[in-house]
């Protein structure tokens, strides 16, 4: 498959970073053929602007500004998202890219009636999400009821790209763990891409 990674951290040293190098790894010895986008390292410009703003119901989305990123993910047969979740939520530059790259006429098509849309992302195959999390598991569990996989899932995908299997990996408590732990984390990332065909 051609696929996408994308990872939304602005400390090259972060251990999105080196969780990113892992799955980079992985996906080239199964034969895959892979695109980095690290969003920082482009200087992505997360800020939706007026003029894409405006033309968000017109005939035609204007996507010029972001038309390689989105060139990039019209092509991915997989996506791989590696980020920090901060506050519950995407960092910024992420949502960011949700917010511009993945526009209407792009991954969707706007209702004649503004109902629900219709998805157009039908070339994906495969999503792994994998975040990074400061919190214990059973605060994003129990307490906030895993936000971010939420909207990943049932807001993103299940409007966009329906026919992609959908995976989600969160590792707690990121900043106390220790080697092996970490390790039993990317033991996990390379069991759910093992699949990947």
């Amino acid at each position: 498959m051609k696929c996408l990674v994308v990872t939304a951290h602005p400390l090259q040293k972060s251990l999105c970073h080196r969780l990113t190098s892992l799955v980079i790894e992985k996906l080239e010895q199964q034969g895959h053929r892979v695109i980095l986008e690290d969003l920082h390292k482009s200087r992505f410009q997360p800020v939706l602007s007026a003029k894409e703003r405006e033309t968000y119901y017109s005939e035609s989305y204007d996507a010029s500004a972001v038309s390689a990123y989105v060139k990039r993910l019209l092509e991915a047969e997989g996506l791989v998202l590696l980020f920090p979740t901060w506050w519950f939520s995407f960092p910024a530059i992420l949502k960011g890219w949700f917010d511009r790259v993945w526009g209407p006429g792009i991954t969707y098509d706007h209702a004649d009636d503004y109902g629900p849309i219709k998805p157009r992302l039908n070339n994906l195959k495969q999503v792994l999400a994998i975040t990074t999390l400061g919190a214990s598991w059973w605060v994003d569990r129990l307490v906030m009821r895993q936000p971010v996989k939420k909207v990943i899932k049932t807001a993103i995908l299940g409007a966009c790209a329906r026919n992609a299997s959908f995976s989600y990996l969160s590792l707690y408590q990121c900043e106390a763990l220790k080697a092996d732990e970490i390790k039993g984390f990317e033991n996990r990332i390379e069991n759910a891409l093992s699949g990947w065909k």
